[in-house]
């Protein structure tokens, strides 16, 4: 949700010649809240600080440190959310480096690949906690590759974590300035998108105390009650300033595409759940992926329990949505990555390693209309959120 560092992120772009060759060096725009952004803003602000660090780490390799009882290495997945990491060569980028402080390299360490063992855990864990001697750490990754990873996707698959974070998998690399292109740390692709939105479940919850009493039960009535379309009714919520597109502002629009001020409680939830997979879908649609017939939409997070949700979800996309055993597929991925690592020097890939795990489970299909009414809606939405745009911007 941080904004802060706005300046060292056009700085970067500056440095790189532009979003668009920044994306096509790193994966994705500078984002305010990667790394090598903050990074440059503590220089910048805390000189004297940033004079004494001698290691810079992420959450997911400063945890990995704890167990290691030593610096451990950034892992090439979580790396390449930071803007610092070029995902070709898998080495941090001399440009990036340079724009964002002296000697970073040195501070950050050597990026390892995803399925590296950094060595047994430290003899702290061993005396205090009954750690075997011959437990290993795998290098940690942070919480999207990871989830990826406990949703096992297959080539074609989209993920959607109801929070929101979209994620495609892909044999190539499709760089764009509104996505985040990540190194995979499953090596089953080249690749993984991420689109993150900050407007998601807070949004949706706000909707509901507003609309629905606080309650999950009453919100999933208004939504099984409300037909497919909403009746044409069309909602941006943006409550804080959204990443794709660059936009705040709540804006609601009729059947006729005029903005109005208000929508009845029913149509407001609907409004809001809909809004939110419209633009998931098109942002996707925009990076060149379609659903095609075999197409599988994984949902994860809290709210990939509300089958109300779920269906929604189903009939935007017009694919079956599935779900794991566990709504958490970020603690999942990490354990099935801690096997897969132990075993990848022996040749074992992470299908390998997963190929006895329950397959996802089928939770909701589209409804027989859904292709025709979303076809349509979509296209309005996506005009409709050009006007929001402009008017934002104007």
């Amino acid at each position: 949700m941080d904004s802060s560092s706005t300046q060292q992120c056009e700085d970067l772009q500056a440095a790189a010649g532009g979003a668009l060759r920044l994306a096509e060096i790193t994966g994705s725009r500078a984002y305010e809240r990667f790394t090598g952004n903050q990074i440059a803003k503590l220089r910048q602000t805390r000189a004297e600080e940033f004079q004494d660090t001698e290691r810079i780490s992420l959450v997911s390799s400063f945890a990995a440190s704890l167990f290691l009882g030593g610096y451990a290495a950034i892992d090439y997945s979580d790396g390449s959310g930071m803007n610092l990491l070029d995902i070709r060569t898998r080495n941090w980028s001399e440009i990036c480096l340079q724009a964002s402080a002296p000697h970073l390299d040195q501070l950050l360490g050597a990026p390892l690949p995803s399925t590296s063992v950094l060595g047994p855990v430290s003899s702290y864990f061993v005396h205090r906690y009954g750690f075997s001697e011959s437990c290993s750490v795998v290098a940690f990754t942070g919480d999207n590759p990871a989830s990826l990873a406990g949703m096992r996707l297959q080539p074609g698959d989209v993920a959607v974590s109801l929070t929101l974070t979209h994620f495609l998998s892909s044999r190539r690399v499709t760089v764009a300035v509104n996505v985040c292109v990540c190194v995979d740390r499953l090596q089953c692709f080249r690749c993984f998108v991420i689109s993150s939105f900050k407007n998601g479940s807070l949004t949706r919850e706000r909707v509901r105390n507003e609309c629905a009493g606080a309650s999950w039960e009453l919100f999933s009535a208004a939504l099984s009650d409300t037909p497919l379309g909403n009746h044409g009714n069309i909602g941006f919520y943006f409550e804080t300033m959204e990443i794709t597109p660059p936009v705040i502002g709540v804006h609601r629009f009729d059947s006729a595409d005029c903005e109005v001020s208000s929508l009845s409680p029913q149509v407001e939830v609907r409004a809001v759940v809909e809004g939110q997979f419209l633009s998931r879908r098109l942002h996707a649609e925009r990076l060149g992926y379609s659903i095609i017939p075999g197409t599988r939409v994984l949902a994860t997070g809290g709210a990939s329990s509300n089958k109300e949700i779920l269906q929604v979800l189903s009939d935007v996309f017009n694919a079956p949505v599935y779900t794991i055993d566990l709504s958490d597929s970020t603690c999942l991925g990490s354990a099935y990555r801690a096997l897969h690592g132990l075993v990848a020097e022996s040749g074992a890939s992470f299908v390998d390693v997963v190929k006895k795990a329950p397959e996802p489970r089928l939770v909701a299909t589209p409804h027989p209309k859904a292709k025709e009414v979303y076809d349509e809606l979509l296209k309005r939405y996506a005009q409709l959120e050009e006007r929001v745009v402009q008017k934002s911007h104007s």
